[in-house]
């Protein structure tokens, strides 16, 4: 990491050496990181070992940018020769050779057959295959298509999400007049992230793989299993025996002001179904039983409406019934967690203080251990092998994409990297640095902010510099990997980037997370300006060059600060940003979020100091600053007539602005070749009116 401080003799010398060294290696043709490279890289998720820990099965996207789309199919490697890094460069083989794309791979307890969903046959279906020398054959047969599944522990059976009918359509009500594309409500939610509701919901079922027959568990429910619209495989599964299946689902009446989610189970021989966390009234979901079956472990947030409490383990006794906290001696969010073979530990992976590390939590004491301590985020997919002796996980840091990684139980130790799938891409490009460093904040305490430096940085040079805001709000800044806010590529472009993880991010204990609640335009906007005033102060900063860029919440804090900066930037990019609390409250799906976040309703006059307070719209007659805006007309959560009503206030006030308008994507934008433009727009923008400003 790059020292901000007074250069010593060492020093000096260390640096000839490393710049003569670098010199004759070669000469390799470093170049600085681009966008059309990010979107070239090839993508790694879902690592799923083999019971006897010997192979590995993932999912890979390769991009095709001219083609606009992307290739997603299921690969495997051995970990059998896995000594001394040898598989860095093994190159992984492809399991099928089926049309179309495939996901949700699974071994079977036994580790003789693969299954997975294909989407070969035009609708996605859950395929098997004997491995390693079988063909794939389908073995389901929904109308609506898989979108997730999991193994029965004999193999006998599958555990399958599908989407069934449960309401009436409007042909239904009017048959008449079949050609009518009228929708008609009279409840809400209307619509839920990206699309409008319908007469369909997500159920699972058990079938039968003898007979095909298919169960399903949830007959005639108004409910969703997985929870939409980000659940998946995680909130079904069945117990070791395969004598009962847990599974989470939010059976509410008025799902658009609560986060009420439960623990059901299923009984298989009876067909009865039992709610375990009657008594928990936030989200409860992603069961995961004990490998002996006496316990079930689960994510959990204890205060009701509230997407954005801690996030818990809780543990749930079979034998008595009983529900308790494993976490909490830890004030921390757990992303992902997986149980040890024998069940006296739990292997989670955190928050904590800017980064993702992996750890264990002991289930007698409830002590935790911290396993990683690298820079770094150790939370892209947790499996386990059959002897627990084997995790692999998935890593990454500020300058490398996805790749999987072995860490040894019996040493607590990473021991090596498996993959290096884009290695000779990463190995050309130029390497920025970056700190760590805690900015004092106006109310005495600190906010840690990451500054990361442009390539072969120069400190007697001035530069211009980028304040990254996050969104969520309730989310870390950390060491992921993005393929759209990528810090890495904001500072290859030559920025200095200020990443500060202000009032509200997670990895700080969450009295830090709750301080952005009702003050979205206080503490949190102040620990924003404090970061990008102390680093400013730096001599290579040019202060007439600072931008301020964000999605989401992150765009809701560029808004505001657009009225609210004192002139500290020179031009701003909001991404499907927040920016007048009151039609954002009428216009937006999940209302819980709205009511934890603002009070309530607007109309209420308890809340409307808040909302006069916190809403960006309030201080448009200060905007004087250039500003980009882009939405995807498809985003419910953050809906574009947001985006529309900043970029009219600041055309009407003759500011240098634009907006860009994604019409077929939601919250993100996931077409290549929209991100391709997306990219351009950004630094085209952030160029003209920041790093060549005059």
């Amino acid at each position: 990491m790059f020292k901000h401080s007074k250069p010593t003799l060492i020093i000096a010398v260390v640096a000839l050496y490393c710049s003569i060294l670098a010199s004759n290696m070669n000469l390799f043709a470093q170049v600085n990181f681009d966008y059309k490279t990010l979107l070239s890289l090839k993508r790694l998720s879902d690592p799923q070992i083999s019971p006897d820990g010997n192979i590995l099965l993932f999912n890979m996207d390769i991009p095709d940018l001219a083609a606009n789309k992307k290739s997603k199919n299921v690969y495997l490697l051995s970990l059998e020769t896995a000594k001394d890094n040898l598989l860095v460069d093994k190159i992984p083989t492809r399991l099928t050779q089926l049309t179309g794309s495939e996901f949700n791979h699974q071994w079977s307890a036994d580790g003789k057959q693969i299954a997975f969903i294909s989407t070969s046959s035009g609708v996605p279906q859950v395929f098997i295959m004997d491995y390693p020398n079988g063909t794939p054959r389908s073995v389901t047969a929904f109308a609506e298509g898989a979108s997730g599944f999991n193994w029965s522990p004999k193999g006998k059976h599958l555990l399958v999400s599908s989407e069934v009918k449960i309401h009436k359509t409007t042909t239904d009500l009017y048959p008449a007049y079949p050609k009518s594309d009228a929708m008609i409500y009279d409840a809400l939610p209307i619509r839920h992230w990206d699309h409008f509701e319908d007469d369909l919901r997500s159920h699972i079922f058990l079938v039968d793989l003898a007979t095909t027959k298919a169960i399903d568990l949830m007959p005639n429910e108004p409910f969703d299993c997985p929870v939409q619209p980000m659940g998946g495989n995680s909130e079904f599964t069945f117990s070791p025996d395969g004598k009962e299946i847990a599974y989470t689902s939010r059976k509410v009446k008025e799902e658009h002001i609560s986060t009420n989610s439960d623990i059901y189970i299923y009984d298989v021989a009876n067909g009865t179904t039992k709610n375990i966390t009657p008594n928990l009234p936030g989200y409860d979901k992603d069961p995961k039983y004990s490998r002996d079956g006496k316990y079930i472990a689960f994510k959990s947030q204890a205060r009701a409406g509230l997407e954005s409490d801690k996030i818990r383990i809780m543990i749930y006794e079979k034998a008595s019934g009983k529900i308790w906290e494993l976490t909490e001696k830890l004030d921390q969010w757990i992303n992902d967690f997986v149980w040890s073979a024998d069940g006296k530990k739990v292997y989670i992976v955190c928050s904590q203080m800017g980064i993702e590390p992996l750890a264990v939590i002991d289930f007698a004491s409830k002590e935790v251990t911290f396993l990683t301590s690298d820079i770094a985020d150790y939370a892209s997919g947790l499996t386990i092998d059959k002897s627990g002796d084997k995790i692999v996980i998935g890593k990454t840091t500020i300058q490398d994409p996805v790749d999987f990684y072995f860490f040894d139980t019996k040493t607590n130790k990473i021991t090596e990297r498996i993959t290096n799938i884009n290695k000779e891409v990463i190995a050309n490009l130029n390497k920025v640095q970056f700190q760590n460093i805690n900015v004092p904040t106006k109310d005495g305490k600190k906010v840690q902010t990451w500054v990361i430096y442009p390539p072969n940085f120069d400190p007697m040079k001035k530069y211009p510099m980028i304040t990254y805001c996050q969104g969520g709000p309730q989310s870390m800044i950390s060491h992921y990997w993005s393929y759209r806010w990528n810090i890495y590529l904001m500072a290859s472009q030559g920025y200095i980037v200020v990443a500060p993880n202000r009032r509200g991010a997670p990895g700080f204990g969450q009295e830090w997370v709750d301080e952005i609640s009702k003050d979205w335009g206080g503490k949190a906007m102040q620990d924003i300006l404090d970061a990008t005033d102390e680093i400013s102060k730096l001599k290579y900063v040019d202060t007439k060059r600072i931008a301020a860029v964000g999605a989401s919440a992150g765009g809701y804090t560029t808004f505001w600060l657009a009225g609210n900066h004192q002139g500290r930037f020179s031009a701003f990019i909001s991404h499907c940003g927040v920016f007048n609390l009151e039609s954002m409250y009428g216009a937006t799906e999940e209302l819980f979020f709205a009511n934890a976040e603002f009070g309530g309703p607007y109309w209420e006059n308890k809340n409307k100091e808040i909302y006069e307070k916190n809403s960006p719209n309030r201080f448009v007659q200060n905007w004087d600053t250039p500003i980009l805006i882009y939405t995807g007309m498809k985003d419910y959560r953050v809906p574009y007539n947001q985006s529309l009503e900043a970029f009219t206030a600041a055309q009407m006030k003759g500011i240098p602005s634009k907006i860009i308008l994604f019409p077929n994507e939601n919250h993100w934008v996931l077409s290549l070749q929209n991100a391709a433009v997306w990219q351009e727009e950004f630094f085209n923008f952030l160029d003209t009116h920041c790093k060549n400003k005059k």
